[in-house]
């Protein structure tokens, strides 16, 4: 984006409300996302709003979340306050097309430079599972930009499941990719097959699936596992996958403990790459 966007709403709010007013906001695609919007601008949000699609050509829609995620696939309640009346949209990222509807099916844009990170791992060969695959960020990047010979994505949430179909289609790498709807606990186990590397982009729950990846993976297989904590406290991560490790009898070895973000003040998104022997 370019100036900060305070600096185009000085006309529109008074300097106690520019104060309110959030610098952090997200762009999937045409659509703007303000994830903490102030309940004292409610009144001026279709102002603010159309000052935002005045001066960010690329910007068509603008919404606000009023609820925090929730539900079973933990998506977020938006509002649109100002631009076209919709919430799908189609993200560019790293050279990948990927159709969204942001309340259907949860998508992040602030980890597309991790994506690449993972991207650039792969060998030529590979067979690639990606748990909790969502609309296939991570599935089309692999698939479009490195060597690998396959990439299954598992995903519960039929909408974004759905994407991730269209998505395959979009970007042509249907013949490499394979994907499944439905409980990665009952998925996996049913493809009867290992693999060189594997995913699991849910860093709330994902401790729990450890042990289905670890059954998953081919001897000297890699796994990216994602973990929410503090600073300072990285090294939990990797305790976490020792003792999963442990309990399934594999001897794992950390490859690396990577910040992917901040998830909220003093909150990070951690990666732990390990080798699973």
């Amino acid at each position: 984006m370019k100036k900060n966007i305070k600096y185009f709403l000085r006309g529109v709010l008074t300097a106690r409300e520019l104060a309110l007013m959030p610098n952090a906001f997200d762009v999937v695609g045409d659509i703007m996302i303000f994830a903490d919007f102030p309940k004292a601008l409610e009144k001026k949000e279709k102002d603010i709003a159309k000052v935002i699609l005045a001066n960010y050509p690329s910007v068509k829609v603008v919404t606000k979340k009023v609820k925090q995620f929730s539900g079973r696939f933990r998506l977020p309640k938006l509002k649109i306050i100002g631009g076209e009346r919709r919430k799908e949209t189609t993200h560019r990222e790293n050279g990948v097309l990927l159709t969204v509807h942001v309340e259907k099916a949860y998508f992040s844009p602030r980890l597309g430079t991790e994506r690449q990170r993972i991207a650039s791992q792969v060998k030529p060969g590979e067979d690639i599972l990606v748990m909790f695959s969502g609309v296939g960020p991570y599935v089309m990047e692999l698939a479009r930009h490195t060597p690998c010979a396959s990439v299954y994505g598992v995903e519960i949430n039929p909408a974004a499941h759905h994407y991730a179909e269209i998505n395959a289609i979009r970007n042509k790498v249907v013949e490499k990719v394979q994907l499944f709807q439905g409980d990665v606990k009952k998925v996996v186990p049913g493809l009867g097959k290992s693999f060189d590397r594997i995913l699991m982009p849910l860093p709330k729950s994902a401790g729990e699936y450890l042990p289905l990846a670890l059954s998953a993976a081919k001897r000297g297989g890699i796994i990216h596992f994602y973990d929410f904590l503090e600073e300072g406290e990285f090294g939990k991560a990797a305790e976490t996958v020792g003792a999963a490790c442990g309990k399934a009898g594999r001897r794992c070895t950390v490859l690396s403990v990577v910040p992917c973000g901040k998830y909220s003040p003093g909150h990070f998104r951690v990666c732990v790459d390990f080798r699973a022997e």
